[in-house]
């Protein structure tokens, strides 16, 4: 056989050994598919939340599939929050996370409509020196006095998030006269001083060891993290810092076109100044989101 009788040969044997491999390798992602869908109608129709699902191995001799493959898609459905895995224990339906809609609410009125019962653990109420950077964010002097609330926040039983809430001295001196509070907003509704609106930063992060053990978190830490300033007229009312559980919680958030000015202003005797042009793409824009429940 001729030297280029041998190349062609060793030539057509490579493409066969990859078309062989890629038939394989869709087959098998295909099957992946097959059994990530066959577990979500499992958790959708037949199973209630914290029955474990069929072991890995059982899944493997149903579709006939490597339990590597299997396994890949059980982790599927832990990452988007079906399933929990309990070291130890196995993989069971997870709680169905909470989603809320981005408003001024209070975290008591947004359980409530879901059917829930809200409630609080507080661990600290009490009137401290302003740092610099809850100073800053609601535009006081360094070291001004401020309310601090810090609590747990649970619904039906179940720590949701951990919240840090601070409110000028100046504004509400009897916030804490009868007691924290249930509803820092209802209570500052009461003094004439109702949130109009907001601005939330929103970060993803892993929670702290002191987080993890005051929301009963397990091998997943993840979290979701919002800072906000509340502001009623033209001042900032509240200050405040949420860590919310990744597993029980994520944020819906309506969208709408964009106009001259995201972000709303307060209100001032000075004369408005104009936004930057939405036509310019180099401009820089700020974009506020209001709502959250507190």
């Amino acid at each position: 056989m001729c030297q280029g009788s041998r190349r062609d040969d060793a030539g057509r044997r490579r493409r066969q050994e990859s078309a062989r491999v890629e038939q394989s390798e869709q087959g098998s992602a295909h099957k992946y598919l097959t059994v990530r869908d066959h577990l979500a109608t499992l958790v959708a129709q037949d199973l209630k939340v914290g029955d474990a699902i069929p072991s890995e191995r059982r899944l493997s001799q149903q579709f006939g599939l490597s339990r590597m493959t299997v396994r890949q898609a059980v982790d599927a459905l832990v990452t988007e929050g079906v399933l929990v895995r309990e070291q130890g224990r196995g993989t069971f339906v997870a709680p169905q996370r909470m989603d809320f809609e981005m408003r001024l609410t209070t975290f008591g009125e947004e359980m409530r409509r879901r059917g829930m019962e809200p409630a609080a653990t507080v661990l600290a109420a009490q009137v401290v020196a302003a740092t610099p950077d809850v100073a800053t964010a609601l535009e006081l002097e360094p070291r001004a006095k401020v309310h601090f609330l810090y609590r747990v926040r649970s619904a039906d039983g179940t720590p949701i998030c951990i919240e840090q809430a601070w409110v000028p001295v100046a504004l509400a001196p009897t916030l804490f006269d009868d007691g924290p509070p249930e509803s820092v907003y209802a209570a500052l509704r009461d003094r004439g001083l109702a949130p109009e609106w907001g601005e939330d930063t929103l970060s993803a992060g892993e929670a702290t060891d002191t987080e993890a053990s005051l929301l009963g978190l397990g091998d997943s830490r993840a979290v979701l993290r919002a800072e906000r300033r509340t502001y009623s007229v033209d001042a900032a009312t509240m200050f405040s810092r949420a860590c919310y559980r990744a597993d029980r919680y994520s944020v819906w958030v309506p969208l709408s076109a964009p106009r001259p000015t995201l972000v709303p202003r307060r209100r001032t005797t000075e004369p408005a100044v104009a936004g930057p042009d939405p036509s310019d793409a180099d401009a820089p824009v700020s974009v506020g989101a209001t709502g959250g429940p507190r």
